[in-house]
Parts: structure tokens; C-alpha cells; sequence
């Protein structure tokens, strides 16, 4: 790699500079020298200035610059750079995503008149920004007298014309979003609201009218900009109108990131009006650089992309879980019994998923088919449970993190920090409740089904050698932690996957597709059509939970076997169900084996890896979609803490009477 030429070398290369690429591989090497070692942006804004006093230095030194420089203006198309930068060619986030896919993988060229394209090229940093900003007006004087030697205060007409392209695409583009049919039909009031878009390109030619029958200092011009810019604003705000929708009828990520798009639309007009008004056309064009270069790094984020149009999708996911989640959190004895009862009859059914897990795997099928029946009979059994209001430990984490994320809204004061530890003591009793009942329902019931399958004679739920099979595979020596961890992973995508479900299934309004089907309204009734779409509004995120729960343990190890990760799952409930089938084939002898003792103790880190995983990731998630800050987590360690001492027994048994509400 080339080292970058230092100041002496770069003001000796001006003068040979005739060819367009040159000039633009040359100021890729100033850029470079200018960031040095991107310590310090005064350092760098010095450098600026360094180069700017060489330039003015000698007469033929300055006359190879303004060569320069009127060779760049000539050959270079400022419009892309000023109206299309950081946007989206098509509004939509898939093409947006696509777009800084390209650009973090496949390299630019700098042969090109389009400065929006030479401008990622030049690869703006965010230390770019900061150096920008650290000008001092000595190096701007400089810079106007290199740049604007004959009126330093106005832009010259052919800047300006670029900034009132510029100005027009980008008003343009805002009035096409408000007029949008996913846009404009989902505003509060559709016919208030849409009248700011009527009247944009109305304020717009008003305001090129002034600029070019008085100029950019003129009062006219000045008003006329004013006036636009209230516009903008109308627009925006009519814009954010749509955000209330979404939140009621579900969220569109592709629609969340146009009303973005046009929001950083609005802040563009404004800093491209701001470089036509000025007094101090350097500096503004500076300012406006520095912003560019802000849009460039973000735009090049794929990060940041996602994360700024998921965000309401990810409010309303966390929203959703949390209603949910109340139901898996006990608060006093009766509801503690209630949730045990759930469990016993959730390890109950589990028992028989086990009995046909370990049919499926006696009739050797290929590695995918072989997934996909155990997937099957996984999301069968778990929605078995759903249907029956029984429950499955595991699945409660994902659920009930989002419902503690909310409490910690309420923690400013000592109240509320008492009321967020009541909250996990409440959780982790309930937690420990679902466990214990899943164990005691899905060991007994394996058990039942191996004492009638000998007492009939017919073939045994598992062979001795896939017995000792499983209780190797579960032992602690093994990578058991790291299966359950990764079970946790599932665990919790299947929550986000039911969210996700949900949202679409509301934003789409399938429930009223459903009720209203002619064809379906013939099939099974009017009535029995209505009960349908009606039930799945209530159900579908439940469904879809454990439907992708159910394939996403079946099939991820086949799909990671495929491409030579060697991952596997350890539910707790599946696994112990499994271990008591061993155990049966094995004889009571085993229990006094180290294999068995391995896998018991592999089996007391399965639980809590599932549930904890599942539980810090959508607690996270909850958080940040909540947009949670200002915690204070020593308060919230300290008070927990000080209930493991004084009342530990409250982490494990319910209070005796139900606390009076006030």
C-alpha cells in the first residue's frame, strides 16, 4: 500500500493535474493527509489551514490551484451530491438495504463527473464532521479567498443553480411521499393534512421567483424562504400524523422508513436554503459538507438502518409480549397453584411428544425429513398445550421479559424500585412453579407410556444403545451449557417471529378478510366464518409462537449440521422426558452410574441456561424499544439484594394472602 505524499509532494503534483481523474485521485490524497492519524480534528482542521497558507504562499502555486479548481467545477456534476446523497434511489427499505450492500462490498471509482459518487469515494468518516467544525476563521478566509476570490459573499451562479436543483428534487420528493397511497391514506385527517403537499410546489416557485428577480439578500427572497420552510414543516408534521396508525393497525416497516426519508428530506431543503441565503457562502458550504458527510456515514450502516426502521416494530413487539406476559407472572398462592396445575398439564403432553420424538427417530429418515418430523410433532404438542391453557416453562421468558421492561417506566422513586423487586421475585417464583410442574407432569407420564408398551410387549420407547446415547449426550462433560444456551436463542426467536406475525397479520387486517370471505362465508357460514377471524386476532401470535418454536428446534440442527456446525438443542422439559425413557430401558441400576449423574447435573444447567437466554435477550429488546435510560442499576442490585436476605423464601413460595390493592 502506497503511503499517503506529504504537503510538498501534494502542491508539486498540482500544476501536472489535466486530467479529471487525476484531480480526483489528488484530492483523495489531501483528504487522506488531511485526516492524519484521526486523533485529534483540531490537528487536522490545522492541516486544512496549512494547505490553505501554502496555496496562497506563491503566485504560480495559486494559479495552479485556480487551474485546478476551475477544471474540477467545469467536469463535475454537484446536483447528485446535494439532492441525493444518503436517500434511497427507490423508497423503499429492501432497495435501501440493497444500496449499502453494494457499498460496503463492491469499491467505487473515482473517474466520475457525479460528486456524490467521488464523494463516497473520498469515504466520509465521522471524524470528517468534527474536523469540519473545528475551522477557525483564519483558515476560512483562506478558503474564500481561494475559492470565492471575486464576491466572497454570494455563491456564484452556477452553485447556486446547483443548490436550486438540488432544492427542487428534494421538494419534489416530498411532496411525491405525501402523496402516497400508503402515506397519505393512513393520516389523521386526510383532507387537512394532504393540503400542506398541495401547496409545497406553490411556496417553492414563489420562493425561485424572489431568488431570481432580487437574489438570495433580497427581502422578497427572504420572506419567500421563510415561507417555504413553514411549508416543509407543515408537511412533516402532517407526515407524523401517520405514526399514530401505525401504532394502532400495525407497523409497516417499509412505511416507517419512508416517513424517515421524508423527514431527512425536510432537514436537506433546510440546509440547501441556508447555502442560498448566506452572507458566508464558505462556511455554509462547509456546514453543509460536514452534514453530508454525517449522511454518508450513516448511510453506509447497515446497523443503523435496521435499527432506526425497526424500531417501532420492535415498541409494538415488546408492547404485545408484555400483555401476554402478565399471564405468566404469579402473584399470590392461588395463581401459583394455577400456574402448576398449567405445568403438570403441559409435562404431560410433552411426555407423549417425547413417546413420538423417539418413534421418528426409529424410522431412520434422512437428516431434513428427519428435522421436519420432529419440528412437526414439537409445534403440534406445543400448540396442543396452547389450545388446552396449559404451559411449557420455556416459552414464558421470551413473553414476560417485555412485562418487567415496562415496570422500570415506574422506578423513580424508592416505591417503584420496591415494586420492580416484588416484580422478579414474583417472575422467578413463577418460573421455578412452571419448571417443577413440567418435570413432575412429563417424568411420570414417560414412564407410563414405557411400563405399557413392555406390559403389551411391544417395542420399548428407546434401545438400550440410544439410552446410553442420551444420557451421554445430556452429561455436563459434554457441550450440554452450550446446546441449552443456543435453545435460549430459539426460544426467543420464536417470540420475535410471533410479534412479527402478529403485527402483519393486524397491519394486513386478515382478521376482517377473514370474517368478510365470500368463499369462506359459503364454506363453513356467516357465523362460523365471523368466530374464525375473531379467534385468530386473539391467537395468531400464540400460534405462530409455537408453530416456529416447534420447526425451529427440529430443523435449525439439521440446517447447521448442513453447513458443519455441529449444534443441537436441550430443552429442558423434552430432555428430561427423554432422560426418564433412558432411565427405564437402563434399569434402576443406572441410577447409581456417573453417566447418570453427569446428565442429572446436566440437566439442572439446562433449565436455567433456557430460561435465562430467552429472558436477557428479550429484556433487551424490551428496553431499548422502550427507549429505557437513566437507570439506576446499583438502586436496583442493592434492592435486590436486600430481599435475597431478608425474605429469600419470596423467590420460591407465593405470599400466603393476596396483597389488598389499593
Amino acid at each position: 500500500m502506497s503511503s499517503i505524499p506529504n504537503l510538498l509532494t501534494l502542491t508539486q503534483q498540482l500544476p501536472h493535474l489535466t486530467q479529471r481523474v487525476d484531480r480526483h485521485l489528488w484530492l483523495n490524497d489531501v483528504v487522506q493527509w488531511i485526516r492524519g492519524d484521526r486523533r485529534s480534528p483540531v490537528e487536522a482542521a490545522s492541516r486544512l489551514g496549512l494547505l490553505v497558507d501554502t496555496l496562497l504562499a506563491r503566485e504560480e502555486t495559486r494559479q495552479a490551484w485556480e487551474t485546478w479548481w476551475q477544471g474540477f467545477l467545469a467536469d463535475a456534476d454537484a446536483t447528485p451530491l446535494l439532492a441525493d446523497l444518503g436517500f434511497a434511489s427507490r423508497a423503499a427499505f429492501i432497495s435501501d438495504l440493497g444500496h449499502r450492500l453494494r457499498m460496503k462490498f463492491l469499491p467505487s471509482t473515482p473517474d466520475t463527473r457525479d460528486l456524490g459518487a467521488l464523494f463516497l469515494f473520498l469515504k466520509p468518516e465521522l471524524f470528517d464532521v468534527q474536523w469540519l467544525q473545528s475551522l477557525d476563521e483564519h483558515t476560512l478566509s483562506g478558503l474564500t479567498r481561494l475559492i470565492l476570490p471575486e464576491a466572497p459573499k454570494q455563491a456564484p451562479p452556477d452553485l447556486q443553480a446547483s443548490l436550486l436543483d438540488a432544492l427542487t428534487y428534494c421538494v419534489g420528493q416530498v411532496n411525491a411521499t405525501g402523496h402516497s397511497a400508503e402515506i397519505r391514506t393512513r393520516m389523521a385527517s386526510r383532507v387537512e393534512n394532504t393540503r400542506p403537499f398541495h401547496e409545497l410546489p406553490k411556496a417553492l416557485e414563489v420562493f425561485r421567483q424572489a431568488l431570481q428577480q432580487g437574489g438570495p439578500h433580497s427581502p422578497e427572497c427572504q420572506a419567500a424562504a421563510h415561507d417555504l420552510k413553514a411549508q416543509l414543516d407543515e408537511c412533516r408534521h402532517a407526515a407524523y400524523t401517520v405514526y399514530s396508525h401505525l401504532q394502532e393497525h400495525g407497523i409497516s416497516v417499509g412505511i416507517v422508513f419512508r416517513l424517515r426519508q421524508l423527514r431527512h428530506l425536510v432537514i436537506r431543503c433546510k440546509h440547501l436554503l441556508e447555502a442560498l441565503l448566506t452572507h458566508a457562502p464558505v462556511p455554509a458550504m462547509l456546514a453543509l459538507l460536514a452534514h453530508l458527510a454525517q449522511v454518508s456515514h450513516d448511510s453506509r450502516s447497515i446497523a443503523s438502518l435496521w435499527v432506526a426502521n425497526s424500531h417501532m416494530l420492535a415498541e409494538k413487539v415488546a408492547q404485545r409480549s408484555a400483555e401476554s406476559g402478565e399471564h405468566y407472572i404469579t402473584r399470590d398462592g392461588v395463581e401459583y397453584r394455577r400456574m402448576l396445575g398449567k405445568a403438570l398439564g403441559g409435562g404431560a403432553v410433552i411426555g407423549l411428544t417425547t413417546w413420538v420424538k423417539f418413534a421418528i427417530l426409529g424410522l431412520a429418515l434422512s437428516p431434513f425429513w428427519e428435522g421436519l418430523a420432529a419440528g412437526s410433532n414439537y409445534a403440534l404438542s406445543f400448540v396442543l398445550v396452547m389450545l388446552l391453557h396449559w404451559t411449557v416453562a420455556t416459552k414464558q421468558p421470551a413473553v414476560t421479559a417485555p412485562a418487567m421492561a415496562a415496570k422500570l417506566k415506574q422506578i423513580d422513586d424508592e416505591a417503584g424500585i420496591q415494586d420492580f423487586v416484588d416484580e422478579v421475585a414474583n417472575l422467578f417464583r413463577s418460573q421455578i412453579a412452571a419448571i417443577l410442574g413440567n418435570l413432575l407432569g412429563v417424568v411420570p407420564v414417560v414412564l407410563v407410556i414405557c411400563l405399557g408398551l413392555s406390559l403389551f410387549d411391544l417395542l420399548p420407547m428407546t434401545s438400550e444403545a440410544d439410552a446410553n446415547h442420551v444420557l451421554s449426550s445430556v452429561s455436563l462433560l459434554g457441550p450440554t451449557a452450550l446446546f441449552a444456551a443456543f435453545t435460549g436463542v430459539l426460544l426467543f426467536a420464536s417470540s420475535i417471529i410471533a410479534g412479527w406475525v402478529e403485527n402483519a397479520f393486524v397491519l394486513h387486517q386478515l382478521d376482517s378478510a377473514l370474517r368478510y370471505h365470500p368463499r369462506l362465508r359459503r364454506w363453513i357460514g356467516v357465523r362460523a366464518a365471523d368466530r374464525v377471524g375473531l379467534y385468530l386476532l386473539r391467537n395468531v401470535s400464540g400460534l405462530a409462537a409455537n408453530i416456529s418454536l416447534g420447526l425451529l428446534l427440529g430443523l435449525v440442527p439439521v440446517i447447521a449440521w448442513f453447513f458443519g456446525l455441529n449444534l443441537d438443542v436441550r430443552h429442558v422439559t423434552l430432555t428430561a422426558g427423554q432422560m426418564a425413557a433412558a432411565v427405564f430401558t437402563l434399569g434402576l441400576p443406572a441410577l447409581n452410574t456417573p453417566a447418570f449423574g453427569w446428565a442429572l447435573a446436566g440437566l439442572a444447567v439446562i433449565g436455567p441456561l433456557n430460561l435465562g437466554v430467552s429472558f436477557y435477550l428479550a429484556f433487551r429488546v424490551a428496553v431499548a424499544s422502550q427507549n429505557v435510560s437513566g437507570i439506576n442499576r446499583s438502586r436496583i442490585r442493592r434492592a435486590i439484594g436486600q430481599r435475597i436476605r431478608s425474605q429469600p423464601l419470596s423467590f420460591v413460595s407465593p405470599p400466603k394472602t393476596q396483597p389488598v390493592s389499593v
